[in-house]
């Protein structure tokens, strides 16, 4: 999409650092990527409340939550999905720029595009790769979409009749078969800690309290 003309970037006095200085940890996103039924949308919000026990400001953005309001009119082809995960990825910069850790939870199944939200983002983009064997996910899949993908009466499913590239260099790779959701969510945090986007190390304890 081209870029609005006669619109000049307006700054206002509250800024990216007072803001993060306020909530006590900077803006990162956390960009969930894999195949449907990876655990994507499970672990960001198992994340998302572990930080929230922690003080932290959050907020996750789902596949299937965002394409009810913001992406609604956007279909599953390749340049719809190009669409919503570029409109996905300037929400995501925001957040950012008001100190707040967002959690993804996207299919996103071109490299290319999760290149371009990390271009976008810069240096505060982390991709966490939902690593699961598509036989697992279509066991977890009780809504049998899969299967009728399989069938042919869903079109451009991805891992059956649409690609999903996977990623070369993630921050974090994730195998949702074989670690537990709580084993996961731990992953991610330590990856926040050595980022130095959350300071506080009393993770087990928190959980416990």
């Amino acid at each position: 999409m081209g870029q609005s003309s006669n619109v000049v970037w307006h700054q206002g006095s509250v800024n990216r650092g007072r803001r993060e200085g306020l909530n006590g940890h900077k803006g990162q996103v956390i960009w969930f990527t894999g195949l449907s039924g990876a655990g994507k949308s499970t672990i960001a919000h198992a994340v998302e409340e572990r930080l929230y026990e922690m003080g932290c400001r959050t907020y996750v953005l789902d596949g299937d939550n965002v394409r009810h309001g913001l992406c609604g009119d956007l279909s599953f082809s390749v340049e719809d999905r190009q669409e919503n995960i570029r409109r996905v990825g300037e929400i995501a910069k925001l957040f950012v720029d008001a100190g707040v850790i967002v959690l993804t939870a996207f299919i996103s199944p071109l490299r290319s595009d999760r290149e371009r939200v990390r271009e976008l983002v810069g240096e505060d983009f982390n991709e966490v790769y939902c690593a699961c064997p598509i036989s697992e996910c279509e066991r977890r899949d009780v809504k049998g979409m899969y299967q009728r993908a399989r069938r042919g009466e869903i079109k451009e499913f991805t891992g059956i009749s649409s690609p999903y590239e996977e990623p070369e260099n993630p921050e974090l790779t994730i195998d949702s078969s074989v670690l537990s959701v709580d084993d996961s969510v731990d992953a991610v945090l330590a990856l926040l800690m050595k980022r130095g986007v959350i300071v506080k190390p009393e993770v087990e304890s928190l959980r416990q309290a």
